[in-house]
């Protein structure tokens, strides 16, 4: 089915974009808050000993369940488009999926291990729902020729990453400070106030809706098979399935953020600033303050500079590949000195880390985004948006089996390996990219 022409140009929001916008991006930013604050303890929490309120589970236990979980979270998104196309419509599967997500956390406020496992699979169902769907949301404020929408995912962006920021110094500091259950709870506490704020903000939604040929109860009337596509559509659904690959490996380096990395942070590095002691979940807001207070302004202003000189797509997520390979080739010789000399390594080699893989997501994360709803026919947007969320999916998958090798690799190896993946797979992309063009039909 072909979404309806919607000609309701609104500008009546921040810097001239729809006023769903900052209803969408309140939405994002608190769950997004309850994610990162529930992602900076979890490895942690799990590894800490039965003395300390922890589950004293092994890394490489721990590490397959953070892998499992981060991969449930995302892949669950595949169904949530779905179900939001064909049953639900957008706005009610975001809502019931924040209901959902916060009565996960809550469970896990709880200390007993049924109600963390119980807690993990909730919010895997809500995050599915809500994820995928927000997004589809973003774009559907916009005209299909309206030139504001990739700016329009630039500041719904911000928003993730403002929770991101904020997460691991609440719930982070809670968590260690206080007590684990204490921090899964404030995490919940801050699902519940995205809720709020978007019922309260629905009237702003009904344009995207429309758009989408929705209301805020139904979804869509089906009109025909879904799979019956054009050639150009099949082109472009092509074209995604190929940055989904690349996309993939991206997300398998840089969450390790949450694995791999935020047990170096923990056990090898001295975790003082300044002469500041700090907790070592505070490393999980790095790539949130950079991209806030600098980077993500500094990048959106150089592609607007650029004009129809700025890269295509494929290129910038060829340039996101190699900034987080950037990443690791740095942190290689600090793992050196760690593990071979048994020292505590300076909390700058993390912090530069942390600053090339945010110019790294920059080029890639809002970019996939912005083009998944460009490329996507309109009547399987939301199942499409899901799929693209599966490949952070992979990669999260990926990174929690690079954490399960934290004591049974070397960390220079490990490392090493991981850049040599992002470069090689930077190269093969660029020269698929004149191909890609090709299939994406002039779409950049």
């Amino acid at each position: 089915m072909t979404a309806p022409v919607v000609r309701q140009r609104d500008t009546a929001g921040w810097f001239g974009h729809p006023r769903g916008l900052s209803t969408l991006f309140f939405t994002e930013m608190w769950e997004r808050f309850s994610f990162y604050g529930l992602k900076a303890l979890l490895i942690l929490f799990m590894t800490a000993a039965v003395t300390q309120g922890g589950l004293g589970f092994s890394s490489e236990r721990a590490g397959g369940i953070l892998g499992w979980y981060g991969f449930g979270v995302y892949a669950s998104a595949i169904l949530g488009g779905v179900l939001a196309d064909r049953v639900f419509g957008q706005y009610r599967s975001v809502l019931l999926g924040g209901i959902i997500i916060a009565a996960g956390h809550f469970s896990m406020a709880f200390p007993t291990l049924a109600t963390f496992y119980l807690g993990l699979c909730l919010i895997v169902v809500g995050t599915g729902l809500l994820k995928p769907n927000a997004s589809t949301m973003v774009g559907a404020l916009y005209d299909e020729d309206d030139a504001r929408r990739d700016a329009g995912f630039s500041i719904f962006y911000v928003g993730i990453n403002v929770g991101a920021f904020v997460a691991p110094l609440i719930v982070g500091t809670l968590g260690q400070k206080v007590d684990w259950h204490v921090g899964f709870a404030c995490a919940g506490v801050g699902m519940v106030l995205g809720l709020i704020q978007y019922v309260a903000g629905k009237s702003r939604l009904t344009p995207a809706l429309q758009r989408l040929g929705q209301t805020d109860r139904h979804a869509a009337p089906a009109t025909g098979p879904w799979w019956r596509f054009t050639r150009d559509e099949w082109g472009r659904v092509a074209a995604i399935a190929v940055l989904f690959v690349f996309s993939s490996i991206f997300w398998g380096a840089f969450e390790q953020a949450s694995s791999s990395l935020n047990l170096f942070a923990d056990r090898l590095t001295d975790n003082r600033l300044f002469g500041l002691r700090f907790p070592s979940t505070w490393y999980q807001s790095l790539n949130s303050m950079f991209m806030i207070f600098g980077l993500a302004p500094l990048i959106g202003w150089l592609w607007i500079r650029l004009g129809p000189r700025q890269p295509s797509s494929p290129v910038k997520f060829a340039l996101g590949l190699i900034f987080v390979g950037l990443g690791f080739v740095l942190i290689v010789p600090a793992a050196r000195m760690a593990q071979e000399r048994g020292v505590l390594v300076s909390p700058w080699w993390l912090i530069g880390l942390y600053f090339l893989h945010t110019i790294g997501e920059l080029c890639l994360s809002p970019v996939g985004l912005s083009i998944v709803t460009k490329l996507a026919p309109a009547r399987i947007v939301g199942a499409m948006m899901g799929l693209w969320f599966l490949s952070i999916a992979v990669g999260n998958k990926f990174a929690g089996m690079a954490g399960g090798m934290f004591e049974t690799l070397p960390l220079p190896k490990l490392f090493t390996a991981v850049a040599g993946t992002t470069f090689v797979a930077a190269l093969i992309l660029l020269a698929l990219t004149p191909w890609l063009r090709k299939l994406m039909g002039g779409v950049r």
